[in-house]
């Protein structure tokens, strides 16, 4: 079988190169011409980008076998998620390869503005001694106001509170607990733009940010106040900066990002009070290792189909450690289910049961759907896909959870009912210190028996020698089995024989077992 393709669009550090070539076939492009790029696109199974590669629709539609974008940092300003999530693509980037990068930088303009260290550089190395003239604040008992309190803005609030700095910040996602056990104080943005000596900004850029501090903001805060924008440009308005600073209602600035990019020319370049740079947030030996090596890794995760922590358009977020080791279980339930039923149902309950409960099991319920179309849909199915391949079928999803099990530690059930109103269910575990995945119910009939690449399920009326009848015609065929249990209702009541193999069950010869049990219903699952 041909190795999967990764089309690299930029450059990508060695480090996470070495992790794909020995899976994939690595092949590069050049993500910023268009020409090149979409012809590249034609095969590929993987795309890795950074910031110059355009993923629209166009893109996505010239890529039918397409199944991950990564992107080899944090923003995603150049990539459709929206239309790779129609299309079933997965979308991951690197949220933490350079937040300590980012931070850093943010720390050191805002240092190199409060002293004055870019002109007073640029004076003396053109023979000008100017100390009185670049005479500078202290950060001490200042008051920092930080607009984002996120992963970014918290790595900036921890290093800057070390400078003896008061800090206030306004985020509306953050509780003013958790703010306050970094020695945060939050606040309304008024307040924040009103109290603070230095501003420093962490935000996403979406809608709701862009502008938003504008020319409203501006004339609010301090004639004193430096504003630090290492986020995303356009949050900081360009304009009313240099307004702002033009009338001394602002008296500096450190600026890494830039509305439109590459900036080489712009008005904020006039003031010797402003610290520019071409956005090196991101641009340390560090974050560009960490970026390609934590992308390369999601891509090899997205190509196995397994989940993929780092994917911003599938629902359910970060896993915890306790719920991961049940996606590969629910997955195989999710396909048990699907042949035991013999189709789609109109609505599918996916029910965790046990000490699990307790976390966000949202993944669960997207698991259990990949295993349950995977097999009956022409498409790939993917966490991605998954639930709007049940929303177009009409199939109605619940997730169900429960802290308490009578019989297991943890229990999945994937359950669901048919459109003539059959209920059907399969339920699994995971047991013993290697967590083995155990089938354990089937329509209401109890067993124990391992997961196996190749199962069969053969219902009937209870009565002695089937269990012989079976084994007999599997010797025949050379099918050797690995475990069977024999699960019924009542005696002489109705039977399940539930079958594991070393290879894959013949139909002629599933066919034979069906007829001489007189089965009432033969199904078997492929779970390699």
């Amino acid at each position: 079988m041909p190795k999967p393709s990764v089309l690299v669009a930029e450059e990508l550090s060695p480090a996470g190169i070495a992790l794909l070539e020995g899976d994939f076939e690595v092949r590069h492009t050049n993500g910023a011409d268009r020409s090149e790029l979409l012809p590249a696109l034609a095969d590929v199974d993987a795309l890795i980008v950074r910031s110059a590669t355009q993923v629209d629709a166009e893109a996505l539609a010239a890529a039918p076998n397409l199944k991950v974008v990564a992107r080899a940092g944090v923003g995603l300003d150049n990539v459709d998620v929206d239309a790779a999530t129609k299309a079933g693509v997965l979308v991951v980037n690197a949220p933490t390869s350079n937040i300590v990068s980012a931070a850093e930088q943010a720390v050191n303009l805002l240092l190199a503005c409060s002293r004055n260290t870019a002109p007073a550089h640029t004076a003396l190395v053109k023979g000008e001694w100017k100390r009185s003239k670049y005479k500078g604040v202290e950060l001490y008992d200042k008051t920092l106001g930080i607009i984002g309190l996120g992963r970014i803005g918290t790595l900036v609030a921890q290093r800057l509170s070390a400078f003896g700095m008061k800090l206030v910040a306004y985020d509306p996602f953050v509780q003013p607990a958790r703010a306050a056990q970094i020695g945060v104080e939050m606040l309304s943005l008024d307040e924040v733009l009103e109290r603070s000596d230095f501003i420093t900004i962490h935000l996403p850029k979406n809608k709701d940010t862009i502008g938003l501090i504008g020319d409203e903001a501006l004339h609010k805060v301090k004639p004193s106040v430096r504003i630090i924008n290492a986020a995303r440009g356009g949050i900081l308005d360009e304009a009313a900066l240099y307004r702002a600073l033009q009338e001394g209602r602002v008296a500096g600035a450190g600026i890494d990002v830039w509305t439109s990019e590459p900036c080489t020319d712009s008005p904020l370049f006039e003031f010797e009070s402003v610290v520019v740079a071409p956005h090196l947030g991101a641009s340390t030996e560090e974050a560009q290792e960490k970026a390609g090596t934590q992308v390369a890794r999601s891509v090899k995760l997205a190509l196995s189909g397994d989940f993929v922590p780092d994917a911003v358009n599938v629902q359910g977020g970060t896993v915890a450690e306790e719920v991961k080791p049940g996606l590969p279980l629910t997955e195989k339930l999710g396909r048990i289910f699907t042949a035991v039923a013999g189709g789609i149902p109109e609505r599918i309950d996916v029910e965790v049961h046990g000490e699990i409960a307790a976390h966000d099991v949202k993944v669960v319920e997207l698991a259990a759907l990949k295993g349950a179309f995977g097999d009956v849909v022409e498409d790939a199915v993917t966490f991605v896909n998954a639930p709007l391949l049940a929303k177009e079928r009409g199939v109605e999803v619940n997730l169900v959870t429960s802290s308490d099990h009578s019989d297991w530690r943890n229990l999945i059930r994937v359950c669901g009912i048919m459109p003539d109103g059959q209920r059907v269910s399969v339920s699994g575990t995971l047991t013993g210190p290697r967590q083995t995945e155990k089938l354990v119910e089937i329509n209401n009939y109890s067993m124990e028996i391992p997961l196996s690449a190749h199962m069969a399920f053969f219902l009937y009326d209870d009565r002695p020698g089937i269990v012989g009848t079976v084994g007999a015609l599997l010797g025949d065929a050379q099918v050797n089995i690995a475990g069977m249990q024999v699960s019924r209702d009542e005696q002489g009541g109705t039977a399940l024989i539930t079958l594991t193999v070393d290879s894959a069950i013949p139909d002629a010869t599933l066919d034979a077992i069906s007829t001489e049990i007189q089965a009432e219903t033969t199904r078997q699952v492929e779970l390699d």
